[in-house]
């Protein structure tokens, strides 16, 4: 059987179980393939490809989608194949995003790129079957009567049907875990949650060969979670660069534009232009050229002519400093020939990560300029990208004692000898740091609230918006990543659901759109200045 129902700890404060932990654990059954499928998300799709993959497994990409009338009613989906992968993405988005998402609209689609599991006969009761529509069966034995009420009508009106060993924590000592980050979830403590506030105690990753037995006579039920894991074929090419395309006068190509434009700059930048100069820029510029990054240069090269045409102040830094067709393009202001800086710091072919531009804004005209990139480039090609808020040993420690029933006040006697550190330091504070000395955590219930903690140490929290981060896609940034709200819906802000890391590795390009204070008071300075004169 394969785990088809998974969810990781990036289902914010519900599942307990990091992606790396997730895999080494379907490693140890010796799984041949293994879905990840979070709640209303794919906040953790990358890192579990990329680990899955190191191992051996085959890994499926999907996720949970609940109805927003009723939390429990919800389907499982699974990538079929890439166009499966978008659709999926679109998907998300809509749940995240739009207020009149219903799911039982979506499944009168056909959705054929996608396998649906669903143990709630209300969604699917009115429609045909499908062969990519399965009811689902849930290995526990609170769900035994609920799964006879499934199998008969699956049988009764054609549907195929599938056992899943929905997992939110590794063993069943986990659940306290589970309970203790529902609570946190929730905003009150431990006793006051009710029995549907909280997943199965059966919810922990089984040993498949056992589910297998137990379902042995309905083995049918277990074969089709093979076959479907078998059908699941998604390539999404990590680590390939997706360029956005920079619309050139005329259509001319993107590599001439930037030749033209960066002799152009040359000539502007230097009274004489020396044969080094000229080698250095024809380097660059086949080096930029030959990995594909003409369009992004111009793209750069468009923000920032923009903003000198609005009459802003812009800095650009960080290794980019070290492409003389930068400087010549004027988006940095450091001439890399006169101080020997090296192109291959910023880019070369060896180079795995992909180079970003960091350019600096006024904070007064920062929002003025990421508008005219979203104006510019398409709405639905651009968006802010995510940063995860996660647990340290001072926010852990805090929530899981209120979890616990202990007030602000009772929890600050011990939280302010707490420094800024990893959670999992928790339980050797005393030995590691010296303002910790006098922290006893040897008593109950402070010794299990300090190893709950601990064990939640860079657990993600909630999501938050990068500083800056800007990703711009060759096509519809739904067909690469699923977008959300940041952590508060009202102010509007809609970042992708992966983080920076995973935007890079899903080949996507960025461009750091900064806020400096500085440029602010220094604008102000010299208009305070010329208004004297």
């Amino acid at each position: 059987m394969i785990p088809l129902h998974v969810h990781s700890n990036n289902t914010f404060l519900n599942g307990t179980i990091p992606v790396d932990k997730l895999v080494q654990k379907a490693a140890y059954y010796e799984l041949s393939a293994m879905a990840l499928t979070d709640y209303n998300s794919m906040h953790g799709v990358v890192q579990f490809l990329k680990i899955a993959i190191d191992k051996n497994i085959k890994p499926i990409i999907g996720c949970q989608i609940d109805s927003p009338e009723n939390s429990s009613q919800y389907v499982i989906i699974l990538a079929r194949n890439n166009k499966g992968y978008s659709e999926l993405c679109k998907i998300i988005t809509s749940r995240k995003l739009n207020d009149d998402f219903s799911l039982k609209n979506l499944l009168k689609k056909k959705l054929e790129n996608l396998f649906i599991l669903t143990p709630s006969i209300e969604l699917i009761k009115d429609l045909e079957p499908r062969d990519n529509l399965f009811v689902e069966l849930i290995a526990s034995k609170k769900e035994k009567r609920n799964n006879r009420n499934r199998y008969q009508f699956a049988i009764e009106n054609g549907f195929k049907f599938v056992v899943t060993n929905p997992i939110y924590f590794l063993d069943q000592n986990d659940f306290l875990l589970h309970k203790t980050l529902t609570a946190i979830r929730l905003k009150t403590n431990i006793d006051n949650l009710q029995s549907e506030d909280l997943a199965d105690e059966e919810f922990y990753f089984k040993e498949p060969s056992t589910i297998e037995n137990d379902w042995r006579n309905l083995s049918q039920a277990s074969k089709n979670s093979e076959m479907i894991a078998n059908e699941c074929d998604v390539d999404l090419k990590l680590g390939e660069y997706k360029f956005p395309v920079y619309s050139t006068p005329s259509n001319i190509p993107a590599d001439t534009l930037l030749w033209n434009e960066s002799f152009k700059g040359l000539e502007k930048r230097f009274n004489s232009v020396t044969d080094q100069a000229k080698k250095r820029l024809k380097m660059e510029l086949s080096v930029i050229s030959e990995m594909g990054f003409s369009n992004y240069f111009l793209i750069v090269w468009d923000i920032v002519n923009e903003a000198n045409r609005r009459g802003m102040m812009t800095i650009g830094r960080g290794s980019a400093a070290n492409s003389l067709v930068a400087f010549c393009l004027e988006l940095t202001q450091i001439d890399p020939l006169k101080h020997n800086l090296y192109f291959e710091r910023f880019l070369n072919k060896a180079r795995s990560s992909p180079p970003d531009f960091d350019i600096d804004f006024s904070w007064k005209e920062r929002d003025e300029i990421i508008k005219y990139i979203f104006e510019k480039y398409g709405y639905e090609r651009v968006a802010m990208i995510s940063t995860t808020v996660t647990f340290r040993a001072r926010s852990a420690f805090r929530e899981v004692a209120k979890a616990f029933g202990f007030t602000n006040e009772e929890i600050s006697k011990y939280s302010r000898k707490i420094p800024w550190t990893d959670a999992a330091n928790l339980p050797r504070l005393s030995e590691l740091f010296p303002e910790s000395k006098g922290l006893n955590f040897k008593q109950e219930p402070w010794k299990t609230i300090v190893n709950l903690a601990s064990q939640i140490a860079r657990f993600p929290r909630h999501l938050s918006i990068h500083p800056g981060g800007i990703v711009i896609t060759p096509t519809k940034i739904t067909d690469y990543v699923a977008l959300e709200y940041a952590k508060n819906k009202g102010l509007g802000l809609i970042v992708t659901q992966p983080d920076m890391y995973s935007i890079e590795d899903l080949g996507l390009i960025k461009i750091d759109i900064l806020s400096q204070r500085s440029l602010g008071v220094l604008r102000d300075t010299m208009e305070s200045i010329k208004s004297r004169k």
